[in-house]
């Protein structure tokens, strides 16, 4: 199968839809598929492609206002030459706002069916960053996502709100994790001393520090005694959260095996934003085998099961996010078996098998549309 993966970040971009896509085209190429990925073109150049699995296509970009490390593509032929010169089965649109538009656009003009993965809170994003108010916003997915033959929602609650919005022929994919990379032999007990000298609990948050991810409301943890918080990630709020997490520990952005051991050397670890289509970051805290504390919200509620794997506080509440750690660290038993059955609950959800079954759905997807022109 030739697919053509469209997709509005890729790496060395860090963050799900550049994991995702990079993870989807691994996958594609280890079943023996062909694909090839249109992407916007990174600050770095084109030698930041080296390593990927397949042949990159670049689209001229600018980086968003306001956050920099965001790049949206410019109008560009790229995209149909792409297409029509890798003689396309299959368009995989990740996470479709700009680029992805166009994709849909030129794979409706030449005939190819298009899948659509929706995989971030594109909304909430275009208001914030945009200026785009959020009723608009949805317009454009929803024109976009209709256009597709099939979309794909990441969670129960993407899925929802997916059907609320009128978004036609939606089915779930969630994402796959890395339970080789993250697991919870990594703890690395060096590393706790550096960022706990004097044997702190370890506190952690990974992501992008931005506005919609309201890691200040870890200010309340900061203040727990016996308590150590480190960020992980970088963004336009940086800066801001150096003040407002006193005594917290910011590392800046880290991946790879760094990160592996970042994750598992935690105690317990927060996510804040209550945004979240799905939230890879909990599930590799999972596979670590460290606890979570998460918003009753948007993915985390699929992932964290809560009393067993973590717990679960209402969104945008920093009494509650506070409590709910303070309650474990003063745990470990609890600690020790949460972790344990988040690493059990993932084991099963590695990216082959989350892989094949996108696969199924790019079957499905061209069955149908034999069996229509068959008619």
């Amino acid at each position: 199968m030739r697919v053509v993966i469209v997709t509005e970040s890729f790496p060395p971009d860090v963050n799900g839809v550049a994991h995702c896509a990079l993870q989807t085209a691994r996958h594609l190429v280890d079943r023996g598929h062909l694909p090839l990925v249109v992407a916007p073109a990174t600050a770095a150049g084109t030698g930041s492609d080296a390593e990927a699995p397949c042949p990159v296509v670049r689209v001229p970009s600018l980086p968003l206002p306001g956050y920099p490390q965001v790049r949206v593509a410019l109008p560009s032929r790229r995209v149909a030459a792409a297409l029509t010169d890798h003689r396309a089965d299959m368009v995989h649109l990740a996470s479709p706002f700009v680029l992805g538009v166009r994709g849909m656009a030129a794979a409706a003009r030449l005939g190819i069916p298009a899948v659509a993965v929706y995989q971030t809170d594109l909304a909430g994003y275009a208001r914030t960053y945009m200026g785009v108010g959020e009723a608009a916003a949805w317009r454009r997915i929803r024109s976009v996502h209709a256009a597709a033959h099939l979309t794909l929602a990441p969670s129960s609650a993407a899925l929802r709100d997916l059907e609320t919005h009128g978004i036609p022929r939606v089915k779930l994919w969630a994402r796959g994790v890395d339970t080789v990379r993250f697991r919870p032999d990594h703890r690395d007990e060096a590393l706790r001393r550096e960022l706990a000298p004097n044997g702190e609990a370890i506190v952690g948050y990974v992501g992008r520090l931005a506005p919609e991810k309201q890691v200040e409301l870890l200010a309340g943890v900061c203040g727990l005694e016996g308590v150590r918080v480190v960020v992980v990630g970088d963004g336009p709020s940086q800066g801001q959260l150096a003040e407002a997490l006193p005594g917290a520990v910011l590392l800046g952005r880290r991946t790879g095996d760094d990160l592996a051991r970042l994750f598992a050397s935690l105690d317990v670890f927060v996510h804040t934003g209550p945004f979240e289509t799905f939230c890879q970051t909990v599930q590799e805290a999972m596979a670590s085998g460290v606890p979570v504390v998460a918003p009753a919200a948007g993915g985390p509620l699929d992932l964290v099961a809560h009393g067993r794997t973590g717990l679960l506080v209402p969104p945008r509440d920093a009494a509650a996010v506070r409590d709910a750690v303070r309650s474990l660290v003063a745990d470990p038993g609890r600690r020790s078996a949460y972790g344990a059955a988040g690493r059990a609950k993932v084991e099963g959800r590695t990216w082959a098998a989350v892989g094949d079954q996108l696969i199924g759905h790019y079957t499905d997807v061209l069955a149908a549309r034999h069996l229509v022109v068959a008619a």
